[in-house]
C-alpha cells in the first residue's frame, strides 16, 4: 500500500525547505515550459484542476479541486512516482502541498527583488494562503510588523509596506499603484483565471512570472493590463536578468505543475532519508 503523507507531514518539510527545493530546481536547469499545460474542467460546483510534471527522479501529477462556494476552497491529491518505471511511491495531501509550495515559489520571488532589510509586511487575504504567506516570507526576511487585510477593509497600511502579497478570490483590483512606495516588492497568487486581476494596471509595466507563455495564457493580471516586459522568475534565480529598482517591483504567480514535483519530492525524500 502507497504510504499517504499527511498534512503535518508535507508542512514538517517547511517553508525554508521548500523554498530551497525550488531553488534548487531551478539552478539545475529546470525548463518550466516543458510541462503541459494545467487542464481545467468545469463541474457544477467548481473546478477539477489536473497538473502533471516530469523531472529526471520522478513524475508526479495533482488532481486538485476548486470548488465555488464553502471552506475549504482547494481539495485534492498529489501522486508522485518513479520516474524511470513510473510507478507510484507515494500519495501526498493535495491541498497542503499548494499550502506550502505557493508562498514558498512567492517568497523565492521576493527574495530575489525585495531590498535585504528588516521589512513591514501586509498581506490580503484570510485563507490558508494569505497565512502560509505570512510564514513564507518570515523564512527569508526579518519582518517587523505585520498586517492582514480584506478585499472590503481600507488598502491605506500598504502605504508603509516594503513587502504587499495578494491572497485573495479578488477579481478587480484591491488597491491603487500609487499607494505604494517605489521599493515596495508586490505579490498576486490569487487566480490563475484570464480573467481576474488582485493588482492595478499601472503597477504592471515589468513583471516576473513563473513562465511567460503561462502568464499570457492564465494570469489575468498580466493580460488584462496588457503587459508585455516579463522576466521569467527562473532567470532572476540564474542571475540572468535584474528588475529595475525605481518603482515597484512586481511577481505574479499562477501556481505551475513543476513547482509541486519539486516540492513533493523534497517532502517525500525528507520522510524516507
Amino acid at each position: 500500500m502507497l504510504p499517504f503523507l499527511d498534512h503535518d507531514t508535507v508542512m514538517a518539510l517547511t517553508y525554508a525547505g521548500a523554498v530551497h527545493a525550488l531553488r534548487e530546481a531551478l539552478l539545475d536547469g529546470l525548463d518550466v515550459d516543458a510541462d503541459p499545460a494545467r487542464t481545467v474542467v468545469p463541474v457544477p460546483s467548481g473546478q477539477l484542476l489536473l497538473m502533471p510534471s516530469s523531472g529526471t527522479r520522478y513524475t508526479g501529477v495533482k488532481l486538485g479541486t476548486v470548488v465555488n462556494e464553502g471552506t475549504p476552497r482547494i481539495k485534492g491529491v498529489y501522486v508522485l512516482m518513479d520516474a524511470a518505471t513510473l510507478a507510484p511511491v507515494a500519495l501526498l495531501d493535495g491541498p497542503a502541498l499548494t499550502t506550502l509550495r505557493t508562498p514558498a515559489v512567492s517568497a523565492l520571488a521576493v527574495d530575489h527583488l525585495a531590498p535585504r532589510s528588516p521589512a513591514r509586511l501586509v498581506v490580503f487575504g484570510n485563507g490558508p494562503q494569505a497565512h502560509g504567506h505570512v510564514a513564507a516570507i518570515k523564512a527569508i526576511r526579518e519582518v517587523t510588523h505585520t498586517t492582514m487585510l480584506g478585499r472590503a477593509d481600507d488598502p491605506a497600511p500598504i502605504r508603509d509596506a516594503d513587502i504587499v502579497c495578494c491572497a485573495t478570490t479578488a477579481s478587480t483590483p484591491l488597491f491603487a499603484a500609487g499607494l505604494l512606495r517605489p521599493h515596495t516588492t508586490v505579490v498576486a497568487v490569487g487566480s490563475h483565471e484570464p480573467d481576474a486581476r488582485e493588482l492595478p494596471a499601472e503597477l504592471m509595466e515589468t513583471v516576473v512570472v513563473e513562465s511567460i507563455p503561462t502568464a499570457r495564457r492564465e494570469a489575468g493580471d498580466v493580460i488584462l493590463a496588457g503587459t508585455t516586459d516579463l522576466i521569467p522568475l527562473a532567470a532572476l534565480v540564474r542571475h540572468e536578468a535584474t528588475v529595475a529598482d525605481d518603482r515597484p517591483r512586481v511577481f505574479k504567480s499562477v501556481g505551475m505543475a513543476w513547482e509541486d514535483l519539486a516540492v513533493a519530492a523534497a517532502v517525500y525524500e525528507a520522510r524516507t532519508s
